[in-house]
This record gives C-alpha cells, sequence and structure tokens, in this order.
C-alpha cells in the first residue's frame, strides 16, 4: 500500500510537468504560424523542407488505408456493373428465345403460304393445342370444330407434307390421326413409276408401304403423294419418300415435319356427286330386232 502511494504521488508531478510543456509547446507553434515577420517566415520554410519529407513513412498507413478504401469502391462498382450485365444478359436470352418462337412460327406459316394445292380445295388452319400421343395412338388436337365446318374424314396438312385426318369433331376443336397411327390406312401413288399402294401406319416414325403391285418398280427417293382412291384424300397431296427400314420393308420417310406441328390446314373435301335418277343415264344399244311396240311407235 505504502509503494502504491508513493508511485501515485511521484507521477502526478511528472503528469503536469509533461501536459503544461505540451501546452506551452503547442501555443509556441501556434504563434510561431501566427507571426508575419520575413524571419519567421524563413524559418518556416526551412522547418518545413527539413522535417515534412521524412514524414512520408508516418504517413505512409494513412496513404495505403486510402488505396484501399478506392480499390474497394471501386470493385464495389465492378461488381455491381456485373450484376447489371448478368441482368441484361438474362433478358436478352429470354429475348432470344422469344424471336426463335417467332422465327419458327414465322418461318411455319411461310411454308404453308408456299404450299401448291388444287385450286379446287378451300382450306382452314388452325393451331395444335396438345400432342395426345401415345405409343398406342398418335393424334393432336386442334383449335378448329364443327363451328368452323370441320367434318371427319377431311385431309390436313403441314407446310411441308401430308399429316393426317380428321377423326373426331367437337364444337371448338377437332382430333388429327397422323399417318403413323397404326389405325391409319391411305391409298398412295408411288411416281414416277405410277404404282399403287396403301400407306399404313405402324406407331413408328416411317409408315409402311403395303399391297404394292410390283415392288421392282420402286426405288428408294421414289416420291410418294396422295392417289385420291375411294375418295378419302384428294389426289396429288405430298406424302414423303420411299425409304428402306432395317427389316428391309418399304417404308416412307415422311416430308411433314412431325416434331414441330404448330399450325396444320385441314383441306375441305367436297363430296363426289351422287346420281339418283338412274332414268337419266343412256342405256346401252341393244342388238337384235326391235320389240313389237317399239316398232309401232317407229312407224307413228
Amino acid at each position: 500500500m505504502a509503494n502504491d502511494r508513493n508511485n501515485t504521488e511521484y507521477m502526478r508531478p511528472i503528469r503536469r510537468i509533461v501536459v503544461g510543456g505540451l501546452v506551452v509547446f503547442l501555443l509556441a507553434l501556434f504563434l510561431l504560424w501566427r507571426i508575419d515577420s520575413p524571419r519567421v517566415e524563413r524559418f518556416r520554410a526551412n522547418l518545413t523542407d527539413r522535417f515534412v519529407p521524412s514524414f512520408d513513412w508516418a504517413l505512409l498507413p494513412v496513404t495505403k488505408a486510402i488505396e484501399m478504401v478506392e480499390g474497394f469502391q471501386s470493385y464495389a462498382r465492378i461488381y455491381e456493373q456485373n450484376q447489371e450485365l448478368r441482368r441484361e444478359l438474362r433478358q436478352m436470352k429470354a429475348w432470344k428465345e422469344a424471336a426463335l418462337q417467332l422465327e419458327q412460327e414465322n418461318a411455319k406459316l411461310l411454308d404453308l403460304n408456299k404450299v401448291r394445292l388444287d385450286p379446287s380445295l378451300t382450306f382452314i388452319t388452325g393451331v395444335v393445342l396438345a400432342d395426345s400421343g401415345s405409343p398406342f395412338r398418335q393424334s393432336v388436337l386442334l383449335n378448329v370444330g364443327a363451328r368452323d365446318g370441320v367434318v371427319d374424314g377431311w385431309a390436313t396438312t403441314d407446310g411441308l407434307g401430308l399429316v393426317g385426318r380428321i377423326s373426331g369433331v367437337g364444337r371448338d376443336s377437332s382430333r388429327v390421326i397422323l399417318l403413323t397411327d397404326s389405325n391409319s390406312r391411305i391409298p398412295i401413288t408411288i411416281q414416277p413409276s405410277g404404282q399403287r399402294a396403301i400407306l399404313s401406319g405402324d406407331n413408328s416414325a416411317a409408315p409402311l408401304i403395303e399391297f404394292l403391285e410390283t415392288p421392282d418398280a420402286v426405288r428408294a427417293g421414289d416420291s410418294v403423294v396422295s392417289s385420291g382412291d375411294g375418295g378419302v384424300f384428294p389426289a396429288g397431296l405430298l406424302v414423303g419418300q420411299v425409304a428402306i427400314g432395317t427389316d428391309r420393308r418399304m417404308r416412307v420417310r415422311l416430308t411433314a415435319d412431325y416434331e414441330r406441328l404448330e399450325f396444320l390446314r385441314v383441306l375441305r373435301s367436297h363430296a363426289n356427286e351422287v346420281i339418283t335418277d338412274p332414268g337419266s343415264l343412256i342405256a346401252p344399244a341393244q342388238i337384235g330386232p326391235p320389240a313389237p311396240s317399239e316398232a309401232a311407235e317407229a312407224s307413228q
């Protein structure tokens, strides 16, 4: 306890001396810089030249701290710019996807406009609502139906070739059975040989060619069109090209793009004229003498 008291009594005068000396020094320094005299001015200049350059080492931490703050601010600005560029890039990707979809739809519509059809045929274009295909049934739904005059059995095409036929009509929609469906059977003609056959779907991408009259007259790559037999489809609609399958059977590589069915053209097929008055037909000429009643009429 005595030692602590002695240390306290000893430190108190020293503290007073140090504080007093510091105050005096600061006052003298203040007066030195406030005195307006040539001699004092020269003294201040000499003092500045002597001691200020040697204080660079003392200002080094401050300089480094300032550089770190400026670097951090620059990094923050770069980070914000990077985030902004990322947002713009995501937005541009979304615009790119939208542009590609519009380009594809535009291309398909242009393809539909380029299809050459019989001038007597009229059509209505529908949008594919859904693909209801399955391993056992392949079909699509269109947004046109009975209110648009669609009838069962009408042919449908995309911008490239024949796709299928209407099979089931509702008020606002209709179902299209594709050529690849196992229930699809259509008569076809193979060019340039003119061979007639039946295109039979088997739920594969390349339907079979069945009931071919002369297989030797057909070559891979020959064009396949609808024959119009039986009044099922209009004649001359492009179907595809002949191809040889892995099972060595003749198949048809379809021209229609089944991977991207977005718009389909429904062809209005007009029924054949039905003759209801057989009396108006020209009877075949008779061989032999005329009947007595006919001879009497002739003499009159």
